[in-house]
């Protein structure tokens, strides 16, 4: 995930978020993501995205994230995210809206009652 300049290339933070993404949806709602593309065929595109650098990523970090969500409304959900270091050094925080879609229609939708209530219980409304 490190550059030639020894920092992490930006691009793949997004991606290592993703990831973080994924494993935090599956312990909020008790579902897995392959399970809620597969089955539920729905997923969560990000729609908008605000990002802040705060220090770099350097080679042989350990990233520790916090995410949480600070709003879910009926159709989207606002996610929270802060990476830190293993001296607890913050290096990135993003704010993050992903939007419920139907993997057939390509449509937004609702978000299923399934995931809803394990959203809502991780909020910080």
């Amino acid at each position: 995930m490190v550059d030639m300049a020894g920092i992490a290339f930006y691009p793949r933070i997004y991606d290592l978020a993703h990831r973080f993404f994924e494993e935090a949806l599956e312990e909020m709602c008790g579902v897995g993501y392959p399970y809620i593309i597969g089955e539920l065929k729905i997923g969560f595109p990000v729609v908008d995205i605000k990002s802040e650098f705060h220090a770099p990523f350097r080679y042989g970090d350990t990233v520790t994230a916090k995410i949480w969500i600070s709003k879910v409304g009926n159709k989207s959900c606002t996610w929270q995210y802060r990476f830190l270091n293993q001296k607890g050094d913050l290096l990135w925080s993003s704010e993050q809206v992903t939007v419920c879609v139907s993997l057939t229609r390509y449509e937004s939708e609702p978000i299923p009652e399934i995931l809803r209530k394990g959203l809502e219980a991780c909020t910080d409304e």
